[in-house]
């Protein structure tokens, strides 16, 4: 009967009416999401940058015309590619924040709201720092 109440008394604690932060299994699962992200958008970044030092693509065999077009059609590409590299690297950023909110034990806490951000959204878009009810209130604002 004594662990009744002791075990009772703790789910009390924790069945508080609403969830104000994550558990460290939780933020844990998190952090492991957020590491592959990084790595698979570190990959992308050097494609990217790869692409824009345009490396392997020499057109000196070809005709003056075509060399022209081609020569055009790489400066458009490299732009292009320079403006996703920048997302890129923003990205990497924003997932590196999201790693020192985790440290923190904030990760997952609504900055508008305060309220806890569902499981659900921070998996498919872990660097997130908002409900999605805070970014729609936030945008009819604008």
């Amino acid at each position: 009967m004594h662990c009744n109440i002791n075990e009772n008394t703790m789910s009390a604690k924790n069945t508080q009416p609403e969830k104000k932060y994550y558990s460290n299994e939780e933020l844990q699962e998190f952090k492991e999401i957020i590491l592959n992200k990084i790595e698979e958008a570190k990959k992308n970044l050097e494609l990217l940058n790869a692409a824009v030092a345009n490396e392997g693509n020499d057109v000196t065999d070809t005709s003056p015309t075509f060399k022209a077009l081609e020569e055009g059609n790489s400066v458009l590409s490299k732009e292009e590619n320079s403006k996703l590299a920048a997302r890129q690297q923003k990205f990497i950023k924003d997932l590196e924040a999201a790693l020192i909110r985790i440290e923190n034990k904030t990760y997952g806490i609504c900055k508008v709201t305060g309220k806890l951000i569902p499981k659900e959204r921070l998996r498919i878009v872990p660097h997130t720092t908002m409900t999605i009810e805070a970014k729609e209130m936030l945008s009819k604002r604008r």
